[in-house]
């Protein structure tokens, strides 16, 4: 069977607190994309994985379908499987690509071998595969608060505006994203922030993570900065890099920034 796991982006990110965990309580709003990696999952003789497309880094036993396998296999019957992911998401960009690799793997294994999990039971094991993995067992727009993993559901839909991602050729590792944020509570949440006009977003939604990451990387600026000269209505980093977005009106010509970035238009 075949799934096709797409992307997300976040649409404002507040760094509020370092917890004992050593983890940070934020809130974000995710928002689900159409960039997607191709997931194919079948019995075989013994567990494999494969992939294709853009180079995927890293221990194969530390690839989150594989241990999303041993997740599922510790409580459940399931048999050896062949994973092959044909990787389409750009990596380090953040937009939950592996994350997404994961929660679809766990609602293919659910499927595929009539296992009978509830999406809360598929969240639960998301969740032990990282702080955004149980996004994507719902698949939808988000407040997502405490570690990024509780979710509340709001009413957005963006399908009468233009999304287009911009993937500049850097990379900022999760390390150095929140090796240079400082903690902060919020005077207002986005939860409330998310419900005004598009419109007024530009002067209200921020991500904690741009500060120094614009300073430390101008390019990923000067993609936002591109962005809002072509008419963006909102334009903001996802998560902690380095991809850019930007919302618009209509489908822009976005010129000299196809020279040297991957673009990708109406996600």
């Amino acid at each position: 069977m075949i799934q096709f796991s797409n992307a997300k982006i976040n649409i404002g990110l507040n760094i509020i607190a370092r917890r004992p965990d050593g983890y940070h309580d934020l809130e974000t709003v995710f928002y689900p994309i159409k960039i997607n990696d191709v997931l194919e999952v079948i019995e075989a003789d013994k567990l494999s994985f494969e992939s294709s497309g853009l180079e995927i880094p890293g221990r194969l036993e530390d690839n989150l379908c594989i241990r999303g396998y041993h997740l599922l296999k510790k409580d459940h019957d399931v048999p050896p499987v062949k994973i092959h992911l044909h990787k389409n998401i750009p990596i380090g960009a953040g937009l939950g690509g592996g994350s997404s690799n994961a929660a679809f793997f766990i609602k293919l294994m659910n499927a595929n071998f009539e296992l009978g999990l509830s999406a809360d039971q598929m969240e639960d094991y998301a969740r032990q595969l990282g702080a955004d993995c149980a996004f994507f067992i719902r698949n939808r727009p988000v407040f997502a608060f405490e570690k990024g993993d509780e979710f509340e559901d709001i009413k957005l839909d963006l399908s009468a505006y233009k999304i287009v991602l911009v993937m500049p050729d850097e990379h900022v590792s999760t390390a150095e994203a929140y090796r240079g944020v400082k903690p902060a509570p919020v005077r207002e949440s986005l939860y409330d922030q998310i419900k005004t006009p598009l419109t007024a977003w530009r002067g209200q939604i921020k991500n904690d993570f741009e500060g120094h990451i614009f300073r430390d990387h101008p390019v990923i600026r000067g993609v936002k900065a591109e962005l809002y000269e072509h008419g963006a209505i909102y334009a903001s980093m996802s998560g902690s890099g380095a991809s850019v977005f930007g919302i618009f009106e209509n489908t822009p010509n976005l010129g000299g920034l196809e020279e040297f970035n991957q673009v990708f238009y109406n996600v």
